[in-house]
């Protein structure tokens, strides 16, 4: 098996470009996937892989192989629809074995294979069944089946599981990944679900406006968000904006503003060290935060800041608060690991301490590129607070 090769590939629609100069390289065997916000390019750029759109400029390869001008039925790549596109007058043995008996082969060969894969996805027992007699998951079942039965090199999904139910993506995806194992081809999958995303992918790309901004194992994207768009589109996040005042050897302080008068001062991580007197953005994801009603002990690598507890929204795994600190707002979430009854529970307007290790902040923006509102922990609005035509 090759690795996918995308060589500056855009792809223009008129005067609007989709894709804009993307350079990926995907391993063979990889579980790679696309993920960003409806418009940003992702399914443009599944479709020149697939050989249904010709790129405006760039190269698609296939190892060595420029694949670019091929039809798709040249290609050693099948594609999976989120509609599943079986057909409905055949059987589910019949819509696997289609491909095999347009090339002809021997009816023994194509009763094997099929019930090789059929058995794969576990849905032998229902060959002889009609798409319309089985459940949503079952019919993507029939449509991995149908794909993998011509013996891809690439197995591209496009946005596979967005029309099932919660309960029953979130077991399709372990199935995904069981199949992925066991044939051991190239997966690449398309969706804007963050969740789907990370607990499915070997590596992934976050993509805004056409351009990739970020790519590498989910962990690494989640934990270390190269932007201000990787920290907000990846899961939940606060911001926090300041001066660099002093940069140490594996910290920096930062002088921040809590839309009063008043400042406070934090120590963060860094990648790469910012030149004091600059202004940065730095990111810091809610689980991070540990809140109490007292103040903790003073150790050098903790931030803490004092607030109010603004709401409190009960969300079964973890409880989330909302601090108001100065005029900023910080989102907390407090994992449920037990209940102590004999325990005063926070509670609306308290006086709270939030707390959190200088590694749990990351730097984001240095170049002020990207601009938070003044108030960015309030906005649900990504745009509001993302430069236009910045990734």
């Amino acid at each position: 098996m090759d690795d996918i090769i995308l060589e500056n590939l855009s792809k223009d629609f008129g005067s609007f470009r989709a894709v804009d100069n993307v350079n990926l390289v995907i391993k063979s065997g990889e579980l790679f996937s696309f993920l960003g916000p409806s418009g940003c390019g992702k399914t443009t750029l599944l479709r020149m892989i697939a050989g249904f759109e010709l790129p405006s400029s760039g190269a698609v390869r296939l190892g060595s192989k420029d694949i670019s001008d091929l039809p798709p039925y040249k290609r050693e790549v099948n594609t999976i629809f989120q509609n599943y596109s079986l057909f409905p007058h055949m059987t589910l043995f019949d819509n696997v074995a289609f491909g095999l008996k347009v090339k002809r082969i021997h009816k023994k060969e194509i009763r094997d294979r099929v019930y090789e894969m059929l058995n794969l996805v576990k849905m032998a027992d229902q060959a002889g069944k009609y798409p319309n007699q089985i459940s949503g998951g079952q019919k993507q079942r029939i449509a991995i089946a149908r794909a993998l039965i011509n013996k891809p090199s690439v197995l591209l999904l496009d946005e596979p599981l967005a029309a099932l139910d919660l309960k029953l993506r979130q077991h399709m995806l372990i199935e995904l990944m069981n199949i992925h194992d066991a044939v051991g081809i190239t997966f690449i999958y398309v969706t804007h679900d963050q969740s789907e995303a990370m607990s499915i992918s070997d590596r992934l790309a976050v993509m805004n406006q056409g351009q990739i901004v970020q790519s590498g194992p989910p962990d690494d994207i989640y934990e270390r968000p190269a932007s201000i768009f990787s920290a907000y589109f990846i899961g939940e996040t606060n911001f926090i904006s300041g001066v660099v005042t002093a940069v140490h050897e594996d910290y920096l302080e930062l002088d921040c503003q809590d839309g009063s008068d008043r400042s406070f001062s934090i120590d963060s991580s860094f990648q790469s060290a910012p030149e004091p007197g600059s202004r940065i953005t730095l990111s810091l994801r809610p689980e991070k935060i540990a809140i109490a009603r007292n103040k903790p002990r003073y150790q050098e690598d903790i931030n803490m800041l004092k607030g109010q507890i603004e709401d409190i929204l009960y969300l079964g795994t973890h409880t989330q608060y909302i601090v108001r600190v100065g005029k900023l707002k910080f989102r907390v979430f407090s994992q449920h690991k037990r209940v102590y009854f004999d325990d005063k529970a926070l509670d609306w307007e308290d006086n709270v301490w939030l707390f959190w290790h200088d590694t749990d902040t990351w730097v984001v923006d240095m170049a002020g590129d990207e601009t938070p509102d003044a108030d960015l922990n309030e906005s649900g609005n990504l745009q509001r607070y993302v430069k236009r035509g910045k990734s």
